[in-house]
C-alpha cells in the first residue's frame, strides 16, 4: 500500500511528525506533501475548508482517508504491514483516536516542532 500522506506545511509539529515518520519508514512506500499545494484539495476531492481540518492520506488504489485513519494509513504503508490500520478499525480503538486527533489537530500550533516544511521549502507550497 503507497500513498502521500498530507499534511500542514505551515505547521511545525505536522512537519516534525511526518519527517519521523518518512526517517522511519521500511518500505519507501510512504511519501508526503504539504496540503498547501496547489491542486491538492481537487485531487483529494474535498473543499478547501475540510483540507485545512486534517492530515490526508492517498493511497495508490485512490483511497483517501484524513485524520487519525489518514496517519494510521500513512503507518502502515512505512511499516509494510496493515496492522495500524487494523487495530485503528477496531471499535472504540477509532473513536478514542479520532477524539485524540481532532484535540491535537484543534491546537497544532501550540505544540513544540520544527521549522515549518512551507518556511524551508516555500516551492513546495
Amino acid at each position: 500500500m503507497s500513498g502521500v500522506l498530507y499534511f500542514d506545511g505551515n505547521c511545525g509539529m505536522c512537519t516534525r511528525s511526518v519527517d519521523a515518520l518518512v526517517r522511519r519508514q521500511r518500505t519507501g512506500e510512504l511519501q508526503i506533501a504539504p496540503f498547501q499545494r496547489p491542486g491538492t484539495a481537487e485531487r483529494l476531492g474535498v473543499t478547501a475548508e475540510q483540507l485545512a481540518e486534517a492530515a490526508w492520506w492517498a493511497d495508490s488504489s485512490g483511497e483517501v482517508y484524513r485524520g487519525a485513519e489518514a496517519i494510521n494509513a500513512a503507518l502502515a504503508a512505512g511499516m509494510g504491514s496493515r496492522i495500524p490500520l487494523a487495530v485503528y478499525r477496531i471499535p472504540g480503538i477509532r473513536q478514542l483516536q479520532d477524539a485524540t486527533y481532532r484535540w491535537v489537530a484543534g491546537h497544532r500550533y501550540r505544540f513544540p516542532g520544527t521549522t515549518p516544511h512551507c518556511a524551508v521549502r516555500p516551492a513546495d507550497c
